[in-house]
């Protein structure tokens, strides 16, 4: 049993595992929401993180045989703090494997496949161990924390094995055992079918992209309409303005010329009778 003070003590020291914890989250985030933005393309579903409590971690040191203490806890259990990462298909859990493996900061410790290669039982994910700096007001403390990445079907199949075995306490029956391991052998056939379609399904986009694309023609530009030229309306001639004498003499003359005589008015026929 712990008292408060080993507690206090214990809860300073899970404090930086929280830490890396978090540092680990904001990777994965920000990783996630790049390729969302670029890509439209999210391949990680979501996450999951987890930090042992004191008396797990005091458990599995004695399990272990090691003396309960902070620094026996830090040297020999490497999974104190936990990251469960669940992607769509196991194509993308090799893609953020990779984008992990490309991060400055991170150390990868070890590397476990149990995707390539199963455990007798059929559990199926992708184990890594890395260590990454927390900067603290004082000090830098290099943590380590465990990352199991999964597609969602292993995942299904992780938590509810993990249910049935400690309902058993070890002692699973057999048949029980065989029947989890043919629904693990289900779950990768699934997987893989899952990713066949995913496959398909993209081919038949490139193929439609491919074919609109090669349905556009570029028509040559036409050319440009010839410019009309405006030319100015003809200004009629003006005459000369006459001048004062000009005007005077046309006047006298107007007045010495004679008046034209009227027009002689035809006598009337006379009317005739029409019978």
């Amino acid at each position: 049993m712990m008292d408060k003070q080993m507690v206090m003590e214990w809860a300073k020291m899970l404090m930086s595992y929280k830490f890396a914890l978090d540092e680990i989250s904001t990777k994965l985030t920000i990783l996630n929401e790049e390729l969302q933005f670029v890509q439209h393309y999210n391949p990680i579903e979501h996450v999951k993180t987890r930090i042992k409590s004191p008396e797990s971690i005091v458990e599995k040191l004695q399990r272990k045989g090691v003396e309960v203490s902070k620094e026996n806890a830090a040297a020999h259990i490497r999974d104190i703090a936990g990251v469960r990462v669940i992607c769509s298909f196991t194509t993308d859990v090799y893609r953020v494997y990779d984008m992990i493996l490309r991060q400055g900061d991170v150390k990868v410790i070890e590397v476990k496949d149990y995707i390539k290669d199963p455990k007798p039982n059929g559990y199926q994910s992708l184990h890594m161990i890395i260590e990454i700096p927390v900067f603290l007001s004082d000090r830098i403390e290099h943590v380590k924390v465990e990352i199991q990445l999964r597609t969602i079907a292993m995942d299904f199949w992780a938590s509810l094995e993990h249910k049935i075995y400690y309902q058993f306490h070890d002692d699973m029956p057999e048949s029980i055992r065989d029947q989890l391991k043919e629904t693990a052998d289900m779950i990768g056939a699934l997987d893989k079918r899952m990713l066949g379609l995913k496959e398909e399904v993209q081919r038949f986009s490139d193929s439609a992209l491919q074919t609109t694309a090669s349905s556009l023609t570029l028509a040559p530009p036409a050319p440009p309409a010839p410019k009309r030229v405006l030319k100015p309306a003809p200004v009629a001639a003006l005459s000369p303005k006459p001048s004062p004498a000009a005007l005077a003499t046309q006047a006298a003359t107007a007045a010495q010329s004679p008046e034209p005589s009227p027009p002689a008015q035809s006598s009337p026929t006379p009317a005739t009778n029409l019978k």
